[in-house]
């Protein structure tokens, strides 16, 4: 039976999210994930579990199919990969940071100066497409220590509270690229794999939409209703059914979850009473 083989993180910060993932997929996975390779369960998919450097290579060398990776890392590698679905978790930013006792006047700060990255790449572009002029230094880990022992006047690398930064007297100073999860694919695969990965995607959407809206049921005076329905109009129209009490309806919706507490008090003043909210385990569209 053909099988679609998808390469994940085997361990950090997109490992738990993308199992979690792939479990509200219903995609049950065997116990222990210490292998290399796992063979999912209701589902035809083998799982690789690789470094996250390495997966944009192994998605575009067809040893896996499709990767859930972080974006800035498809980037930096260059690989020709189709990306498919931006995923949502694991986000961060990577941002130029300088001394925090240096005065900042804009981007052209950085001509003729050193900046320390493990993304040289995505420094490159940057620096090229705004016509800085800039001597980069690629290094592996501890980037943030660069400006400190004189290595660099600056840096490009992750940041996500900035708590790092702060404690190496860095200040951010410039966003470069802002990264999430994404699923990405070899743009070569056959027909019969493609329809995998559909069916993959279809369920990675419908639990995403689910995350992001809820299930919103309440009581309303039937003259209110009208003005409640343009306030939670829902996907195509809100469910209105009649109460035991003559006069008032349920009325039920989805709402998306962004929009929670200034619908709610739209809500309360249009007269809505007992709302009730509730998490969507999929939504289908």
């Amino acid at each position: 039976m053909e099988k679609l083989k998808i390469a994940i993180q085997k361990a950090g910060r997109l490992f738990d999210k993308s199992i979690e993932l792939l479990k509200d997929c219903g995609i049950r996975l065997p116990n222990g994930t210490g292998k290399l390779l796992a063979v999912a369960e209701d589902f035809p998919l083998d799982i690789l579990f690789l470094r996250d450097d390495d997966i944009p290579e192994y998605v575009a060398d067809g040893v896996a199919d499709a990767g859930i990776v972080g974006e800035n890392v498809v980037a930096e590698k260059g690989y020709n990969l189709e990306i498919i679905e931006h995923l949502g978790f694991a986000r961060c930013r990577l941002s130029l940071a300088m001394p925090k006792n240096i005065d900042y006047f804009g981007t052209q700060y950085f001509n003729g100066k050193k900046i320390a990255t493990s993304y040289p790449n995505i420094l490159r572009k940057y620096l090229e497409d705004n016509n800085i002029k800039a001597e980069v230094h690629e290094i592996h880990g501890s980037v943030e220590i660069a400006p400190g022992i004189g290595l660099a006047d600056g840096i490009l690398d992750i940041v996500s509270s900035g708590s790092t930064l702060i404690s190496n007297g860095l200040k951010e100073v410039e966003v470069v690229f802002n990264s999430e999860a994404v699923l990405v694919a070899n743009k070569e695969l056959k027909q019969s794999k493609i329809s995998l990965l559909e069916k993959l995607a279809f369920r990675i959407r419908a639990v995403q939409k689910s995350r992001n809206n809820k299930y919103i049921l309440l009581n309303a005076p039937d003259e209110k209703v009208p003005e409640i329905i343009k306030i939670i109009p829902g996907m195509k129209s809100p469910t209105v059914m009649p109460l035991a009490e003559k006069g008032w309806s349920s009325v039920h919706s989805v709402l998306n979850e962004n929009r929670f507490w200034d619908v709610i008090d739209k809500l309360k003043a249009s007269g809505a009473q007992g709302i009730l909210v509730i998490p969507i385990e999929k939504m289908i569209l």
